[in-house]
């Protein structure tokens, strides 16, 4: 959750001073410990998670790089996507984290398809398939046809959805009927678990028990984690949609702090050791800025494809 955050921090400094960021900015502000909850309980190399815009935190208990992240914001031909992709569309599929799709409802097609080729191939074992989505892309199609399909052939798929509260600027209000969303669980015919967002160890064990769960082969897992998206959409949005009442709310406060108390008041780690963990984490972070802005950007002339067959075009054509 610290990582992520001292990450996040430097990407959005960095992208409000101008010129290094390629694109846009969308930070996991607030959701750090249901992300991180969800992220520790996978194994790179066994499962398959497709994180959404605001995963830092379980991209990196995944085992995602550092470096990947910065590479792909900075257009480095060294990143997992050799700069051809946007920054937030980055995975590395061969390792179980397929790069990203928006519009994110897609993701669970395609985690719950590489769950059942798995099935077929007769590689699945006790494997375990993770999407993250927020409340909003629950209401498209492609999302309700990657769980009724997961549900119908019972694919271990978590399906962690974070309930922000507002999916850009639309409130709740304006995008389902339903009381709390993990009512819908009961219409797929899939268990579901309801849990406060912001609360660590409260979601460390419904994540918990719901991979548990899907490994031993109950099918589907539906979660879904309320709280209060800390910052804009993207970096581009000041958020003033958002009700002050809201924001002071308990679903307004701040993960980070809740967590760093709990831990201490239930002495897990000594304030010390935190400080040290954040003076360590900035390091890392710094490094790996520092080597991300040295490498290369993509030269087309060097790359293995062009816009048009090197059959009608020789790269001395190209070059005139």
């Amino acid at each position: 959750m610290l990582l992520a955050r001292t990450l996040e921090d430097k990407l959005a400094h960095l992208y409000r001073a101008g010129g290094r960021v390629v694109g846009g900015v969308y930070l996991g502000k607030g959701q750090e410990a249901y992300s991180a909850a969800l992220g520790v309980q996978l194994q790179r190399g066994r499962d398959v998670f497709g994180p959404f815009i605001r995963d830092q935190a379980a991209r990196l208990a995944f085992g995602e790089p550092i470096l990947d992240t910065f590479r792909t914001y900075f257009g480095s031909v060294l990143g997992p996507m050799r700069a051809r992709d946007g920054n937030v569309h980055r995975g590395r599929p061969k390792e179980g984290m397929p790069a990203m799709i928006s519009h994110i409802g897609s993701m669970m097609g395609v985690v719950a398809g590489m769950l059942f080729s798995r099935r077929l191939q007769g590689t699945l074992g006790d494997s375990v398939g993770a999407v993250t989505i927020g409340e909003g892309g629950t209401s498209t199609g492609a999302f309700h046809e990657g769980l009724n399909l997961a549900a119908v052939e019972k694919l271990p798929l978590i399906v962690a959805v974070t309930n922000n509260q507002f999916s850009y600027s639309t409130p709740n209000n304006r995008q389902f009927a339903c009381k709390d969303l993990v009512d819908r669980a009961i219409g797929y015919g899939v268990d579901g678990y309801s849990v406060d967002g912001t609360d660590l160890a409260a979601s460390l064990m419904v994540f918990r028990t719901a991979v548990r769960r899907a490994r031993e082969g109950h099918g589907p897992q539906l979660i879904i984690g309320s709280l209060l998206r800390l910052t804009g959409h993207g970096e581009h949005d000041d958020s003033s949609y958002v009700p002050d009442a809201l924001r002071q709310s308990a679903l307004g406060r701040d993960c980070m702090g809740v967590t760093e108390a709990f831990v201490r008041e239930h002495e897990w780690v000594a304030a010390a050791e935190v400080d040290a963990w954040r003076t360590d984490f900035r390091a890392q972070v710094e490094a790996a800025v520092s080597q991300a802005m040295k490498e290369p950007g993509p030269d087309p002339f060097k790359e293995s494809w062009r816009a048009l067959s090197s059959a009608i075009l020789t790269e001395g054509q190209w070059e005139a």
